[in-house]
């Protein structure tokens, strides 16, 4: 399946819009992880632990709005955006949300 940012797909020909998809994936950081991303905080460094997360986080909610997408009979999406939001001060959950217009090309 084509997902874009743009709202068209250069050399196709979008013969229907079948809706706007979203996905929804919350993923807790474990307190050892968060240990270690606080000792980044203090000492400096990209902290590898939260940003293998949040990549994992990214590809399932892609995976999810494609699976989306499908189930209304769509096979593309354009005009796709991930936003990122934490979920409380302190409880170490982070939701990252798709969206996109599922159409047929």
């Amino acid at each position: 399946m084509i997902i874009t940012t743009t709202p068209t797909i250069d050399g196709q020909i979008i013969k229907e819009y079948n809706g706007v998809v979203f996905s929804e994936v919350v993923v807790g950081i474990n307190f050892m992880k968060d240990m270690s991303a606080g000792l980044r905080n203090i000492f400096g460094g990209r902290s590898t632990t939260y940003e293998k997360e949040l990549r994992q986080a990214q590809a399932e909610a892609l995976n999810e709005l494609e699976q989306r997408a499908r189930q209304i009979g769509a096979n593309a999406i354009v005009g796709m955006r991930v936003d990122y939001e934490v979920l409380g001060v302190d409880n170490g959950m982070m939701m990252v949300i798709g969206s996109g217009t599922a159409v047929t090309i």
